[in-house]
């Protein structure tokens, strides 16, 4: 548990100092986020605001983590030390940060609100989604346990979902595939929620917070453990390293929030929300709590889902409007909700979420007493 506060107390201070220095920098070389136009008007006064500030977050939450790790062997040279599962999901936030920050970089230096095309940016988030499904099949532990299985999982792997179907070389295919869909999709759901000031930022923190407890739970409770009660464990790898890393995300995340709260100072931009997104699927995939997601990050997929539904009903309707905006925060605004009103609701949204989540996870457990 000391571990816990140790990385959420050095993310923390990291976020809240490094932020503000980044401001700094990016108003120096004139770093502003360009706004559309045919978004709510009350978003033009933001034209000119730093973004790409998911680059403190992501550098927070890694240098906090190896700098815990630090910490803690000079207090016990016997500690475990970081761990592949950890390292595994850190490689799948920074290359998908990377693809972000390629993609705001182009927005900024070209004065415009479209960065990479489409194609170029779902073949960077493909190129970094395979390497990690590749790697998280491989470095089996003392248990035989790799950081990812074949099996597609909820609460744990559901032993008769196995994407192997007998062959090791097909499931390691299929894996890759579904592993990339599961990145693709939190990645642009959290991108999609990114849109007013605070909102992607405090959900994600909730979604973190869930994460760090259940990897706590899973590690008092992992299979051969002598501390389970009951018959139901838990299989997943490193648990307790993955809770560091959630509630070292989660604590960077508020130190951001401080102040890209409304009316916000910086914007996380793609290199946040691509980065935060894959770090969330990563955290369903190494957990073993894949569709559990869906629950956990429901504001993700609602607000994901307005989208898809505001293009399939343009379409068939041939320019009809199913809302007044997608995604879904700017129909509300545009409703005349104040800003500040849609993203207090939305979190509430998400903690019911993240709450209704915890509450499945937990309540397996109780029932398999």
């Amino acid at each position: 548990m000391i571990a816990l506060l140790i990385g959420g107390g050095l993310a923390l201070v990291f976020g809240l100092v490094g932020t503000p220095l980044f401001i700094r920098l990016l108003v120096r070389r004139g770093y502003g986020q360009f706004i559309r136009d045919d978004g709510p008007t009350s978003h033009h006064t933001k034209r000119g605001t730093p973004t790409m500030g998911g680059a403190v977050f992501v550098l927070a939450s890694v240098v906090a983590y190896y700098l815990t790790h630090l910490v803690l062997w000079l207090l016990n040279p016997a500690s475990t030390g970081p761990t592949i599962t950890a390292a595994l999901l850190l490689f799948l936030m920074v290359g998908m940060g990377i693809v972000g920050f390629l993609d705001d970089f182009i927005k900024i230096s070209k004065q415009r609100s479209l960065g990479l095309s489409a194609r170029a940016k779902l073949i960077g988030q493909g190129l970094v989604g395979v390497v990690f499904a590749v790697l998280a099949l491989q470095f089996p532990d003392g248990r035989g346990l790799t950081p990812a299985s074949t099996h597609i999982s909820f609460l744990r792997d559901i032993p008769w979902l196995n994407l192997a179907f007998g062959g090791t070389v097909l499931g390691a295919i299929l894996f890759v595939i579904w592993s990339n869909l599961i990145v693709t999709a939190a990645s642009n759901g959290v991108n999609l929620t990114d849109g007013l000031d605070g909102l992607a930022a405090g959900a994600s923190i909730m979604v973190f917070g869930a994460y760090t407890l259940m990897g706590i739970w899973q590690s008092n409770q992992a299979c051969g453990s002598a501390r389970v009660i009951g018959s139901v464990c838990y299989g997943s790898r490193d648990p307790l390293d993955l809770a560091l890393l959630a509630a070292i995300m989660s604590s960077a995340l508020v130190g951001f929030l401080w102040w890209n709260t409304s009316p916000a100072k910086i914007f996380m931009g793609d290199t946040g929300s691509l980065a935060i997104g894959a770090a969330i699927a990563g955290f369903a995939i190494l957990s073993r709590t894949e569709l559990l997601l869906v629950i956990i990050g429901g504001l993700f997929m609602v607000i994901t889902l307005s989208v898809i539904l505001q293009v399939g009903y343009f379409k068939a309707t041939r320019g009809k409007r199913l809302f007044k905006m997608a995604p879904l925060q700017h129909h509300f605004e545009l409703k005349g909700w104040a800003e500040v009103t849609v993203v207090v609701r939305f979190w509430i949204v998400s903690g019911l979420c993240v709450a209704g989540g915890l509450a499945v996870f937990y309540a397996e457990w109780v029932a398999g007493l």
